[in-house]
């Protein structure tokens, strides 16, 4: 079986209160009282306690270049990118000069070459490791970087691969753009890293069973970037958590079918924790029980969404708490740009 053998996470030292944001709100924005007091009670409403960021908030409010803002996210990205690496190796008792393929997705800052470049040479990687940076998958790529991996470990099953998602979202932040998605944007994300590594070797933990990919249709403009002369321009429409309200039940059910599965049977629901209402809606449409969705729940109270890493913390805190038994089945589901799904089957082993 192809296994997830160890999971790692880290996020960077100053914290992001609830409290913090709301206060800051007011004098960074120049909106109306009337907005303000909505957007005031969105963050009540958020479910998110706190977030984590790369700088104090006196200074990630300040205006700066998009190549001071790219900058700081190529410092960080490799500083948080060998945290985590160097944890899930320690963690799978691997050496770096065991991985045979390294994935690294990202999508809140822009780095030619990418992050596994400057890791190699400085963590004992191979020369000859294969490499797969990707870049334009936005929350869904974590759950996509354990799909590549899986599908390398199919034609190579005596392999190792390691995946890392590194994003620092509130490098993109906005402060003269008033939109809603960036408001909305500026309550939700959070930075932090997270890797995997993923083994056809013998090991305990969760086997991929199976993967699916799903494009919604007529839904381009529905999440993403916009790249302006400010940096990046957070895309977000308020339309995602219907469109993934609409579908989640059908797309989870036709991928258990192959595999002559139902809800009922599937034990550990790990669903990307974009927002409260996101959450909501799956488990409403999907049946569940909090026992089957709380890490998400857990995540997004104390990390908020960290785009392409989200989904990986949820799968740590599945991991680490050990609720899931050998045999247990488990689906992860994230979402991006495009708009997209991407779905997989687990079995604890």
């Amino acid at each position: 079986m192809i296994t997830i053998a160890s999971t790692a996470t880290a996020v960077p030292p100053h914290v992001l209160s609830r409290e913090l944001v709301k206060e800051y709100y007011g004098r960074t924005f120049a909106l109306s009282a009337r907005r303000l007091k909505a957007m005031l009670e969105v963050l009540d409403n958020s479910r998110i306690d706190r977030r984590y960021s790369l700088f104090p908030v006196d200074y990630l409010v300040e205006t700066r270049s998009l190549t001071q803002r790219n900058s700081e996210y190529r410092d960080a990205a490799i500083a948080l990118s060998r945290q985590v690496a160097s944890e899930a190796l320690e963690r799978a008792n691997c050496r770096a000069a065991d991985v045979d393929m390294i994935v690294t997705v990202s999508c809140t800052g822009f780095m030619i070459p990418a992050v596994d470049a400057y890791l190699i040479p400085e963590m004992g990687f191979r020369s000859d490791v294969r490499r797969l940076p990707i870049t334009e998958l936005g929350c869904a790529a974590g759950a996509v970087g354990l799909t590549r991996a899986w599908e390398y470990l199919q034609a190579y099953p005596r392999g190792t691969v390691l995946l890392i998602a590194v994003e620092i979202p509130t490098l993109t932040f906005q402060r003269r753009d008033v939109t809603q998605a960036n408001l909305i944007s500026s309550a939700l994300f959070g930075d932090g890293a997270a890797a995997a590594v993923i083994t056809g070797a013998p090991r305990g933990g969760p086997a991929i069973l199976d993967s699916r990919s799903y494009l919604f249709p007529s839904s381009i403009d529905a999440m993403g970037f916009e790249l302006k002369d400010s940096g990046f321009h957070i895309v977000l429409s308020k339309e995602v958590p219907q469109l993934i309200r609409e579908k989640i039940g059908a797309l989870v059910d036709c991928m258990l079918a192959h595999h002559a599965l139902t809800r009922e049977e599937i034990r550990a629901f790990i669903l990307h924790p974009g927002g409260q209402k996101l959450l909501s809606f799956m488990e409403q449409e999907l049946g569940l029980c909090a026992c089957q969705v709380q890490p998400s729940w857990d995540v997004l109270r104390d990390y908020g969404n960290l785009s392409s890493a989200s989904v990986l913390f949820v799968l740590n805190e599945w991991m680490t708490r050990g609720e899931a038994k050998t045999g247990d089945r488990g689906l992860l589901a994230a979402f991006g740009p495009g708009f997209s799904a991407e779905m997989l089957l687990l079995q604890w082993t």
